[in-house]
C-alpha cells in the first residue's frame, strides 16, 4: 500500500527489513544498543560485527531517541537504532516516547541527506506496545514530519507478519481519510 504527503511516499509492505535497499533501515533497538532479539538480532546478524563496532563507540541511547551506524553488509547504507519504550499501560510517557523514536529517527535520516528510510513496527515485539495502538501514532508522527521536511521521498514501513500489516494498512486508511490538521495541531 501507498500513499502520497508532500513529494514523498509512505509505504507498506510485508517483508524482512534487513533486506531493503533504501538508505537506512530502523532498528527497534534496545537501550544498549548491544543487538538483541527480535528485529535488533536479525539487523546485527545481517550486518555483521561493523555495526556492533560502531554501536559500542556510541555509548547507548535512552528510550526515544536513535543513534546512526553504517549499514555493515546491509544493502542500506545506514542504520538508525531508535529506541522505543516498553510498553507498561500507555499512561507512562509511552505514546510520547514512542513518537519520539520516530520524529529522531526522521531528524538523523534528514540531517545525514538521506532520501529513503524502512521502519519495522518499533516497541510491538519485545516491549510489548500493543500494535493497535503503536500504528496509529507511527504513521501520524511520519506524516506530520514529512509534511514539514520535504528532504526525505519514502518512508517505507516494513511489516514483518500479515496481522501486523493489516493493523498498520487500517490505521493508514483512518489516517489518510483525515483532513490535514494545522500547524499548530501537529
Amino acid at each position: 500500500m501507498e500513499f502520497r504527503v508532500e513529494n514523498a511516499r509512505v509505504e507498506l509492505v510485508q517483508g524482512d527489513i534487513t533486506r531493503q535497499d533504501t538508505d537506512a533501515i530502523v532498528n527497534a533497538a534496545n537501550p544498549g544498543l548491544m543487538g538483541g532479539g527480535g528485529v535488533d538480532g536479525a539487523i546485527h546478524r545481517a550486518g555483521g560485527p561493523e555495526i556492533l563496532e560502531e554501536c559500542r563507540r556510541l555509548g547507548g541511547c535512552p528510550p526515544g531517541e536513535a543513534r546512526i551506524t553504517t549499514g555493515g553488509r546491509l544493502a542500506a547504507r545506514y542504520v538508525i537504532h531508535a529506541v522505543g519504550p516498553v510498553y507498561y499501560n500507555g499512561t507512562s510517557g509511552e505514546p510520547e516516547k514512542l513518537a519520539s523514536a520516530y520524529r529522531c529517527s526522521l531528524t538523523l535520516a534528514d540531517t545525514h541527506g538521506l532520501r529513503s528510510v524502512s521502519f519495522p513496527s518499533i516497541s510491538t515485539g519485545n516491549y510489548g506496545y500493543p500494535v493497535e495502538q503503536a500504528a496509529p501514532i507511527a504513521l501520524r508522527t511520519v506524516i506530520d514530519y514529512l509534511r514539514r521536511h520535504p528532504g526525505l521521498e519514502l518512508v517505507r514501513f516494513v511489516l514483518y507478519d500479515t496481522p501486523t500489516y493489516a493493523v498498520y494498512e487500517a490505521a493508514l486508511h483512518t489516517l489518510a481519510a483525515e483532513p490535514a490538521r494545522p500547524q499548530a495541531e501537529r
